[in-house]
This record gives structure tokens, C-alpha cells and sequence, in this order.
């Protein structure tokens, strides 16, 4: 056997040791350029503003997640159900390319570089174009990923209230930034996974695990996804790229990265129809490096919006953000936008400087897939029904806050 050659590997990674690349065909798709963009995209947007360590990228989440989707299958295949050696595989690829389809960023950007499309049909994109380069070997990941496999079960391990991608981010996400409160037994979640009627489900003995899994997830979102120091570096991304993209449909130039050039400039645009080859392509070039580099040049630029945005995320010059349960009065914001108008600004102009909106978390949303309990007597319940813990019908309650930023020398005034 040539050793140069062997396809079979093992990663080491930080949270769970060694990971196995058991098959080529996953090997090769690690490889292509398409995944190894991920190295590129950040897994938590501008969190490391925050918090220094998480520097972390889709490439470890989608490696991690896919290790996390091995031990399920093994865990139930244990348990007497069977998997197919393709069906296997097609899981693990399924997950491994479930995020493949996000811009720079992640989430941060989302909505922002494209008008409309979510990173997931993104993704889908992705994995039917390999699809062809592949001769149809990911026939059985796709139709996992779209729901559309015979074996309903092995979707929700990808994609529902408790898959194994959820399981991998918050561990990940809580080792890289050091927020201890978000670590989850995943281990314990996946030995006690079942399946009843082609439904995943949680065997009794595991309750305790998931509870803290539901409340992990809560505490994790205010305090490192949606932290408002978070959305205050996020939104300052988003309105330097708005403001970039709304001087080149004015027909101002604004230098960026071929890359990026490519989703900015109207003449270089696709149209909003193109969804296909070259879209993929396009995207597939685009990442983290694109926007850095293209605000470094911008905090040069002629106009003083745009540089003094670009200027801000560089040099994390943040805008001052207050959180509230309730909406910010109108006489606020206009008192605010007021002050920032008289250094020179139009009211459109403060828009980039002054604003405000909502946010919202549910760690456990009562609308989707349910996460269901098999009780020993062979009864299958709604986590809800079969906790005897109180703070579980809290967790299922929307939380939704409000936040107002606008410049720190405001404060002054």
C-alpha cells in the first residue's frame, strides 16, 4: 500500500482528540477548494471582539459536527437499527457540508452580500454542484439534507431542535470563548438517542442532559451570540457594507477585492435571478479576508461615511449600544440622530451612525420538530410534558429585547 496516497486520515482537534476521515470520498471533499474556504470564515462573526479566543472557523465546527454524526450512527446502530454503510455516509456528508454555503462571517453578514437568499439553499447549492463533479455520489447526503431520504431520522440528526450540529457549536463555541456555561454532554446526549417510529427520540435516563442542553443553549445566546457587544461590532459590519454598496449603485467608485468587487459593483453583479454554477463560483471566492482587506483600503476612501465606518471596525471603535425590554422612545432616536446631524450629517447619513432594533431568542421553539422523550413505559413525550423542571416552560418563551446604538462621543453631549 502506498502510504503517500491513503485517503483514510485522522485530525486531531481540541475539543474531542482524533477525528476520523473514514472514506476518500469524504477526504476529497474536505480537499476541494470549496470546503477549504471554510478555513476562512469565522464561526462566530466579530465575537472575538469580545472574546479574544474565538478565532475559531466553519472548517473545525463542520469536521467536529461530522465526528459528532459518526458516534450517532454508531450509537444506534448498537441499538439494533440499521444503517447502511451509504446511508452512513451520507449522514456524515450531509452534516459536514450543512454550513458550506455561509459568506464572510457567518450569520453576521447574512442577508447582506446576497438580498434574500439564506446560507442553507446556499449550501444546497454547493452540494448539487459537487454533486455533478462527483458523478452523483452525493445523491444520499442531499436527500438527507432536504428531508427527502426514506429515513426521516437521520434529517433530524443534520437539521432539528437537537442535531448533532447544535451539539458541536456549543461545545466548540464555549471552549473557544471560555464560557464555561455552555458546555453540554454531548457524549451522554448521543448514547441516549433512540429512534421510535422513524423518529429521533431520548431515551427517559437522558432527560437531565437535555434540560441542561435547552438551558445551555439560552445562556449561551445572551452571552456570547447575542452579546451587545456583539451586535454592536455586527451591525457596524453591516452598515459599512451597506454603505459601500450604496455609493456603488450611486456610481461612486469603491475599490474592494475582485471577490467581493463582484457583489458590490452593479455592473459586475449576477442578476437576481442567476442561481447556478457561476454563483457558486462567485461565492466560493468571497470570505473574511475579502472584507478585511477591502475596509483597510476604505478607511482612505473619499467619503467620510464610508471611511469613518471602516476606520471604526478596524480599530474597534465601537458604537455605544443600550439594551431594553422595551422599544426605544421615538424622542430618543430623534434627539440622538439630532446631535449627529449637527457634525455635518443629513438625516440619511446619522442612519448609518444612530439606529436601533430587536433581537430574540427561544432555545426551545414550540412551532418546530419536537424534542421527544421515551419514557420507560414505552410512552413518547414532548420534552416539555416529561421534564419536572419549571424553568422548562420559561425556555420555551420567546425572550426579546431591544437595542439602540449610536456613536460614544455622543455621551458628552
Amino acid at each position: 500500500m502506498n502510504l503517500t496516497h491513503n485517503k483514510k486520515k485522522i485530525v486531531n482537534d481540541p475539543v474531542y482528540g482524533f477525528i476520523s476521515i473514514s472514506d476518500e470520498l469524504i477526504f476529497d471533499l474536505i480537499e476541494h477548494p470549496w470546503f477549504q474556504r471554510l478555513r476562512r470564515i469565522r464561526q462566530l462573526g466579530l465575537t472575538d471582539y469580545v472574546y479574544p479566543g474565538a478565532q475559531h472557523t466553519r472548517f473545525h465546527h463542520a469536521l467536529g459536527a461530522m465526528h459528532l454524526m459518526s458516534l450517532a450512527i454508531d450509537s444506534l446502530r448498537s441499538k439494533g437499527h440499521d444503517i447502511s454503510y451509504e446511508e452512513s455516509l451520507g449522514a456524515q456528508i450531509a452534516i459536514l457540508l450543512h454550513d458550506i454555503g455561509h459568506g464572510p462571517f457567518s450569520h453576521a453578514l447574512e442577508n447582506s452580500i446576497i438580498k434574500g437568499i439564506e446560507h442553507e439553499k446556499l449550501s444546497l447549492l454547493f452540494m448539487e454542484e459537487l454533486n455533478a463533479d462527483f458523478g452523483g455520489k452525493l445523491d444520499t447526503a442531499i436527500a438527507i439534507f432536504k428531508g427527502k431520504h426514506q429515513k426521516h431520522f437521520l434529517h433530524q440528526l443534520v437539521s432539528s431542535q437537537l442535531d448533532v450540529d447544535r451539539l458541536d457549536y456549543l461545545n466548540r463555541d464555549s471552549f473557544y470563548t471560555g464560557v464555561a456555561e455552555g458546555t453540554v454532554g454531548s457524549d451522554r446526549i448521543i448514547k441516549m438517542m433512540e429512534v421510535v417510529n422513524d423518529e429521533l427520540v431520548v431515551e427517559e435516563k437522558g432527560i437531565y442532559s437535555i434540560e441542561k442542553f435547552l438551558l445551555a443553549r439560552r445562556l449561551m445566546y445572551w452571552q456570547v451570540y447575542l452579546h451587545k457587544t456583539v451586535l454592536s461590532a455586527e451591525n457596524l459590519l453591516v452598515n459599512m457594507l451597506r454603505r459601500a454598496m450604496d455609493l456603488a449603485e450611486k456610481g461612486v467608485v469603491v475599490n474592494a477585492t475582485k471577490s467581493l468587487e463582484n457583489f458590490i459593483n452593479p455592473s459586475l453583479r449576477l442578476p437576481s435571478n442567476s442561481y447556478g454554477r457561476e454563483l457558486a463560483e462567485r461565492f466560493a471566492l468571497l470570505d473574511d479576508y475579502d472584507i478585511f482587506a477591502s475596509a483597510k483600503d476604505w478607511m482612505s476612501h473619499s467619503d467620510q461615511i464610508l471611511a469613518a465606518l471602516s476606520s471604526r471596525l478596524i480599530n474597534r471603535r465601537l458604537f455605544k449600544i443600550r439594551l431594553d425590554s422595551s422599544p426605544f422612545p421615538d424622542v430618543t432616536s430623534n434627539a440622538y440622530t439630532e446631535s449627529w446631524m449637527n457634525r455635518g450629517y443629513t438625516k440619511e447619513e446619522a442612519s448609518y451612525f444612530v439606529f436601533g432594533g430587536q433581537i430574540a431568542n427561544s432555545p426551545y421553539k414550540t412551532g418546530e420538530e419536537k424534542i421527544n422523550i421515551l419514557l420507560k413505559s414505552g410512552e413518547v413525550l414532548d420534552i416539555r410534558e416529561a421534564s419536572d423542571q419549571m424553568r422548562l416552560s420559561v425556555l420555551s418563551e420567546s425572550t426579546r429585547k431591544y437595542f439602540f446604538c449610536y456613536p460614544k462621543e455622543l455621551e458628552s453631549n
